[in-house]
């Protein structure tokens, strides 16, 4: 039906094949099989092109509305998968909670009124197996360099950026007048970590005694701005992601610490619905979020 359509606009099998991006000899078969189902020639010759015979003419006017019929059905289907209405349940980590998820979530809300979003915090180790199971439908989490994040089979991943921590110490310190300081010298104070046992208080564990150092943990706390806070009360030092960071209270010195320790806030869906509904949007709108905070 196509190609005697085109046939019919363009006046010869030559330049329907042309406009159909496809042989003259495609067309023709096509148009030879149109005429056996129909059982009546639809093309007779007129010198150098064809034309169309009666019940050529007849079927051509179908060809159109059905063809137009395709066409809208195209477009309605288009619709719906740019349509992000329903439910979208994001868990992340605190610190995107706190510095990533706003402007993401405020532009989710104006380009995507219809869409109802709700965010809870949680590590990767929460959050991703709820993912697995349906429960969330995106998660925001942390791989750091030196203890990479374990992700499970049927999990894509979207790369946001990257973030460094640096050494929060107290003012007092021998060490604070430093602008970069070998983790290793840090040996007489004791550390204020994340919550115990979550997968930040584990990475620091790890970290101190990768460099031979004793983990003497002596608070924890799930929010880097009260360990600031701490530090600045000289409780203990930290280690502090950049992205974590509001303003430095008094009495901390912010140092950059050898080896640099790099992490990578990642973004995770079930894998297949990456292309879809509320979770592509999420995911783009995250990207979004991610260049301004790069480029700020």
């Amino acid at each position: 039906m196509r190609a005697l359509h085109a046939v019919a606009q363009h006046g010869s099998v030559a330049g329907a094949a042309a406009a159909l991006h496809v042989t003259p000899s495609g067309v023709s078969q096509q148009l030879a099989k149109l005429e056996r189902e129909a059982g009546l020639a639809l093309l007779e010759p007129r010198g150098r092109t064809v034309r169309l015979t009666r019940a050529g003419q007849v079927l051509v006017g179908h060809a159109e509305r059905v063809l137009a019929q395709l066409a809208e059905a195209r477009t309605d289907l288009e619709r719906l998968r740019e349509d992000v209405f329903g439910p979208l349940r994001i868990g992340s980590i605190a610190t995107c909670v706190h510095a990533l998820l706003p402007p993401a979530l405020a532009m989710l809300t104006e380009q995507h009124p219809r869409l109802d979003v709700t965010l809870g915090e949680g590590e990767a180790e929460q959050t991703l197996p709820k993912v697995l199971a349906g429960d969330l439908d995106v998660a925001v989490f942390e791989s750091w360099a030196d203890r990479p994040t374990l992700v499970p089979p049927g999990i894509t991943q979207v790369t946001l950026f990257s973030d460094v921590a640096d050494l929060a110490l107290p003012a007092g310190h021998r060490l604070a007048h430093r602008r970069t300081v070998d983790l290793s010298e840090v040996d007489d104070v004791s550390w204020i970590s994340w919550t115990g046992r979550s997968g930040c208080y584990e990475w620091l564990v790890h970290v101190l005694r990768s460099q031979e150092l004793e983990p003497r943990i002596s608070c924890t706390i799930g929010s880097y701005v009260t360990q600031l806070a701490l530090v600045a009360g000289n409780v203990g030092a930290a280690l502090v992601p950049r992205l974590a960071r509001g303003p430095i209270p008094d009495g901390v010195r912010m140092l950059a610490t050898r080896p640099v320790l790099n992490r990578t806030i990642i973004a995770a869906c079930r894998s297949g619905e990456e292309a879809h509904g509320g979770v592509r949007a999420a995911l783009e709108a995250l990207s979004e979020a991610s260049a301004a905070y790069v480029n700020r």
